[in-house]
């Protein structure tokens, strides 16, 4: 099974450039572009949230149409830009979103791997959280089905980074997340967003990776009481490859014009 992911759009399509520096119509299109010539073809594609820098419903709709052009089936899930009920709005019709409740978490069941999603939007702030009514959703989705291999998807890492700025706001509840995680030894992997950066850590028992976003890269500096602020670096689609034998690979495809495969060929000595 090979799963793609893309993250943090912060599409706008108001015809102003994010942070006056990015066209993120132009960077969609790109990852578009991406997605779409990747062989072997990913079986599915799981957009992690801030969606849209803004909740509008003019970007929701630009989105949707454009996500439709991806020879992929594509899964979302909200991040701390996006607004629920225009998410479900405008993914509805493709029927994995529930149609009620407070949270956009669901299953899926079709694949080799099992596929949880989880809705880890605060109303309050951009940092994430697993109130009490979504730890106990988890759990009981998880022990419905303990010995088969699961994948999470969610947007807040539920961990540090390293990165002060990005670590100010705390994961609320990440502790009692983190016990549920690792006591069900069948999940083989989560995959957030936020952190605008390719991160991994061993968490919880299992492997945790943060995607890199479509439209610019936080910068990495590990200094204490940095100042916050981002580089203009490649986007890049994490490309998870999944079998029995060998478990979750994790991959990262930088997405841009690096010309073609070049053979190896024997040095001079």
């Amino acid at each position: 099974m090979i799963i793609a992911q893309i993250s943090d759009l912060h599409l706008r399509t108001d015809g102003q450039l994010l942070k006056g520096k990015v066209d993120t119509m132009a960077a969609l299109e790109a990852a578009i572009e991406h997605l779409n010539a990747l062989s072997p073809r990913p079986d599915l594609v799981l957009a992690t949230g801030d969606l849209v820098n803004k909740a509008h419903v003019q970007d929701y709709q630009i989105m949707r149409r454009e996500f439709d052009r991806i020879k992929i089936p594509v899964f979302v899930i909200p991040g701390n830009h996006d607004d629920r009920d225009m998410m479900r709005r405008n993914f509805e019709n493709l029927g994995y979103l529930p149609k009620n409740g407070a949270f956009l978490h669901y299953t899926l069941e079709d694949h080799p791997l099992r596929l949880i999603a989880l809705d880890t939007k605060r109303e309050d702030h951009d940092g994430g959280e697993m109130c009490m009514d979504r730890l106990e959703w988890l759990e009981e989705t998880l022990s419905a089905q303990p010995d088969r291999p699961t994948l999470i998807f969610m947007h807040h890492p539920p961990f540090k980074s390293g990165i002060g700025f990005m670590d100010k706001r705390p994961f609320v509840n990440a502790d009692k997340l983190e016990t549920i995680i690792r006591r069900n030894s069948q999940i083989v992997g989560i995959v957030c967003g936020h952190m605008h950066r390719n991160i991994s850590v061993a968490w919880g028992g299992t492997i945790a990776c943060v995607a890199p976003s479509l439209v610019f890269q936080m910068t990495m500096d590990f200094t204490t009481g940095s100042s916050s602020s981002f580089m203009l670096e490649p986007a890049a689609c994490p490309v998870f490859l999944w079998n029995e034998d060998n478990g979750l690979i994790a991959h990262c495809s930088l997405i841009g014009d690096y010309g073609p495969p070049n053979s190896f060929v024997v040095d001079p000595l």
